[in-house]
Order: structure tokens, then C-alpha cells, then sequence
């Protein structure tokens, strides 16, 4: 068939590819100024004045009330539809980056992300349930991947331009340009995103429904994985520029390079580890052969010596970071059913932050009481070898719940 005879494609796979871009695009322009309080951490320690125990708070704060906000945010989402409530949580996430890009003490900071995190709650379930409704049911794995796309990227974009920026205006001037655009960008999604029709008869969800969530074993052991998974993430994420700058002694702009190129690599691997699960068809052993790796690349990132072995580690913790982010997501899903996407989806990211406050507050405590991050690190990989554990029992617990299903 010739370009010329090809059919046009269909409204919904147009709806489809035009909503999900958007989404990403929003999470992008969202994870720049997030992003930026890693990556100028100590350039805001030095104007703010204050120690890396106090640093780790202003993680530590935003992550708690987006910990808290996260089931009522899906629970949102599955009852007045994702749409919306994404736009709620970028618009006011962006809109406090801005505030944060102006303000002049640590109180005022501290303030603003634990409003911040309130709104950023709003945006997670909500995002992801919205661009998996979009994918057909053999590919929600990679959708949840795909979903996560637009924040590296952003990552990615403001190592690579970051410190160029700073080292020209300081780090005020372009944490206010990037939550700008966030701001715009929010009104464009909400002016060409489409939300997916329901198919059949809707059901409502209901309060209880999130309550219901906790009878299940399975529920738990997820949680406990999601506990694990965004705390290391966070310890990487967060902390790794600092570990670079203050324990390596390395520049703000290499720091910036290298932190790009883990980015860089993470991007990709989302969608390919929910690609490799879909494959495979076994979330469980996607997720257990990731943290088997990250338990190893933690405990390197303190041990080796070179610079360029240090890279080569940060390039493979990297890939398997969030290479089961996906499979993680899909399994509640999976085993419950569509109907509470939204809802399982807050739930696992809820025990997925607090563990990203626990690791954000206890790698910056260490910091200050050993004077270098080694301990951290090391403790890091410890609970990465209980997270193996926990995925072997996800395993068994997935396929006693499917077997009536596949009998």
C-alpha cells in the first residue's frame, strides 16, 4: 500500500498519542524544577544557609505529604476521572516551584514543599492510571514505564543545562524560568488532553474501596517493595550530585554531566523493563533481578576508587533503578482488576514515599554525623537483598491469586 492510500489514523489513537505526550511533556516541565532542588542543593544550601540534616528535610517534608495525598489522590482520579485531577496537581505543583525559585529563608522552603507535596500527590495515580487506560491490557506494564519518561527527560535536560545556567544567572533565574513553562504547559494539557470514554458501565468507586486494599497480603508485600524501590531511588537521585561535589571532589558541572548520563539511561529502561515484564509475562522476576543488581551498584558507588569505574557504576544503577517500575505498578492491577487503578496505584506509591523520606532524611543524617555517605550507601544495599526476598514471596503470592484465572 502506497503513503498516498494509507487511511488516516483513528480519532482514538490520535486522542491517544496527543494525551500521552502531553502527560509526559507536563511531567517533564514538572521534574525540572523538582529536579532542581537536587541538583542545586549546594548552591541553595550556601543562599539558605543551612546544614545537609537540613537539606534532607526539605525532601523529607514534600515526600511525607505526598505520601499522605497519595491514595486520596487516586481514589480522586477513579471517582471524577484522572484528567482533571492531573491538571489540579501540575498547575499548583509548578506554581509553588515558582514560589520556591523567590524565597529567602529555610523556614519559607520548608513551608513550600510541604504544600508542594500535597499538589504533586495529585499528579502521580492520576498520570499514571490516565496514559494506561490508553494502552490495550497486554501492554499496561510498558505504559507504566512510558509513563515516567517525561521526568527523566526533565532530569536529563537540567543536568545537561543546569549548571551552564547557574554558572551564568545563579540558580534562582532558571528554577523560576523552568516552573514557568510548567505553568504553561498545565494549561495546554488541559486545553488538548482527552480523557479515555469508559467502556461499559461505569462503577463508581467508594471510600471503603481504599480501606479494602488493606486485607490484602499481596497489597503489603507490594508496599514493602515500593518502600525499597523510591527509597533508592531517592538516595541516588537526591543525593548523588552531593556525593559527587562534597565527597569526590568533583565540579557542579561534572557532577551535572554524570548525573545527565544516569538520567539518560534511566529514561529508557522503564519502558523497557514494563516491555521485558509484558514479554515475559513474570512482573515478580523483573523486579527481584533489578534489586539483585542495585544491591550490588549501591554498595559500589562508595567503594570504588577510580572515576571511571564510579561512572560505569552510576551508568548500571541507573538502568536497573526504575527498570521494574513498571512490573511493581502492574502486579495490584493485575491481581484486583482495572476498576481500582487509580486507587492500587496510591497505595503502593504512598509506602513508596515514605520510603523515599526515611532514605532522604537518613542518607543526609549520615552525612553530617560520619562526614561522607559510604554508611549510607552501604545500608542502602542491605535492604535492596530484602527487597530480592520480598519479590520471591510477590512471586508465589501472584500465582496462587491468578491460578483460578489461568486453570
Amino acid at each position: 500500500m502506497s503513503l498516498e492510500s494509507a487511511p488516516p489514523p483513528s480519532p482514538g489513537r490520535r486522542d491517544a498519542a496527543l494525551t500521552v505526550s502531553l502527560v509526559v511533556f507536563c511531567q517533564g516541565f514538572n521534574m525540572l524544577s523538582l529536579g532542581g532542588i537536587a541538583l542545586f542543593l549546594p548552591l541553595i544550601r550556601e543562599d539558605l544557609h543551612i546544614s545537609f540534616t537540613q537539606a534532607g528535610m526539605l525532601s523529607a517534608a514534600a515526600t511525607f505529604t505526598y505520601a499522605l495525598g497519595q491514595i486520596p489522590g487516586g481514589y480522586l482520579a477513579d471517582r471524577f476521572g484522572p484528567k482533571r485531577i492531573f491538571f489540579i496537581g501540575i498547575l499548583g505543583s509548578t506554581l509553588l516551584s515558582l514560589n520556591f525559585g523567590m524565597i529567602q529563608s529555610y523556614p519559607a522552603a520548608l513551608a513550600n514543599q510541604i504544600v508542594s507535596g500535597v499538589f504533586r500527590a495529585l499528579i502521580f495515580a492520576p498520570g499514571l492510571t490516565l496514559v494506561a487506560s490508553w494502552f490495550p491490557a497486554d501492554r499496561k506494564a510498558t505504559a507504566m514505564g512510558v509513563y515516567v519518561i517525561g521526568g527523566v527527560s526533565g532530569n536529563i535536560l537540567l543536568s545537561l543545562v543546569g549548571p551552564f545556567l547557574v554558572g551564568h544567572y545563579g540558580w534562582r533565574p532558571p528554577f523560576i524560568a523552568f516552573a514557568a513553562l510548567g505553568v504553561c504547559m498545565a494549561f495546554v494539557y488541559l486545553a488538548l488532553g482527552k480523557q479515555k470514554p469508559a467502556a461499559g458501565p461505569r462503577h463508581p468507586v467508594g471510600v471503603l474501596d481504599a480501606f479494602q486494599l488493606f486485607r490484602y497480603p499481596i497489597m503489603w508485600v507490594c508496599a514493602g517493595i515500593q518502600f525499597i524501590r523510591f527509597g533508592v531511588t531517592t538516595s541516588f537521585n537526591f543525593w548523588l550530585p552531593s556525593l559527587l561535589v562534597a565527597d569526590r571532589g568533583l565540579s557542579l558541572q561534572t557532577a551535572g554531566f554524570i548525573t545527565a548520563m544516569g538520567f539518560a539511561l534511566t529514561g529508557p529502561s522503564n519502558a523497557l523493563g514494563g516491555y521485558t515484564s509484558d514479554r515475559l509475562r513474570n512482573p515478580p522476576l523483573v523486579i527481584g533481578a533489578s534489586l539483585a543488581v542495585l544491591a550490588c551498584t549501591s554498595a559500589l558507588l562508595v567503594v570504588v576508587d577510580s572515576i571511571p569505574l564510579l561512572v560505569l557504576v552510576v551508568a548500571v544503577n541507573a538502568v536497573f533503578l526504575q527498570f521494574y517500575f513498571g512490573p511493581l505498578f502492574y502486579v495490584p492491577v493485575e491481581v484486583l482488576g482495572p476498576r481500582v487503578a487509580g486507587i492500587s496505584a496510591g497505595f503502593c506509591n504512598m509506602f513508596a514515599n515514605l520510603g523515599a523520606l526515611v532514605f532522604a532524611y537518613a542518607l543526609g543524617v549520615v552525612k553530617d554525623t560520619a562526614g561522607a555517605f559510604t554508611w549510607g550507601f552501604l545500608a542502602t544495599s542491605a535492604v535492596c537483598v530484602v527487597g530480592v526476598a520480598l519479590a520471591a514471596a510477590l512471586a508465589r503470592m501472584r500465582k496462587k491469586a491468578l491460578a483460578p484465572a489461568n486453570a
